[in-house]
């Protein structure tokens, strides 16, 4: 194998398709503020853990150490735009965005296909971003819904008949 550049790893990672999810935290003032994550991924049923990556110089890295709680959202088809709404940080995230304050008092956006209520157990360095491994306290989810998939750069859907089980 010959060796590559950066954009061409970038487009080499393009080619596997990720779910698309929205993960919300609070600040030491209780502001609400949300992130666009692809790099999220399941790791055990027992206990139950997920894991997601955000970069290591991240601004909110603070609100995800060990400890802090998170809403993770699994989006649904049709929330593109709430995926890139959050994808760049920015004050008042939430000023038109449908939302409600969960028990936990993170923000939850209306709509998603999943929402899972998760407190950061572990932050591992991996290379210019951190490993977030948190465990799973709540979860919701609503099967009914198609979720949001990002896949070579662009945002897709699943043919619904994929979805049916058999």
């Amino acid at each position: 194998m010959t060796p590559f550049t950066s954009q061409e790893l970038r487009k080499g990672f393009a080619s596997f398709a990720t779910g698309v999810t929205v993960i919300t935290c609070l600040d030491a003032q209780d502001q609400s503020h949300g992130i666009t994550i692809s790099s999220f991924n399941t790791v055990s049923l027992e206990p139950p853990l997920i894991l997601w990556s955000l970069k290591k110089h991240s601004r909110l890295m603070p609100f995800f150490e060990v400890g802090h709680k998170q809403l993770i959202h699994v989006l649904e088809r049709s929330q593109e735009a709430l995926a890139m709404h959050f994808a760049t940080v920015k004050e008042n995230q939430f000023v038109n965005i449908a939302h409600q304050r969960a028990a936990s008092g993170l923000n939850q956006i209306d709509g998603c296909v999943a929402y899972y209520e998760c407190e950061t157990v572990s932050v591992h360095l991996g290379g210019d971003h951190n490993i977030i491994v948190a465990k799973v306290l709540n979860l919701k989810n609503d099967p009914e819904k198609e979720p949001l998939i990002f896949a070579r750069s662009k945002f897709v859907g699943l043919n619904p008949m994929d979805l049916k089980t058999a």
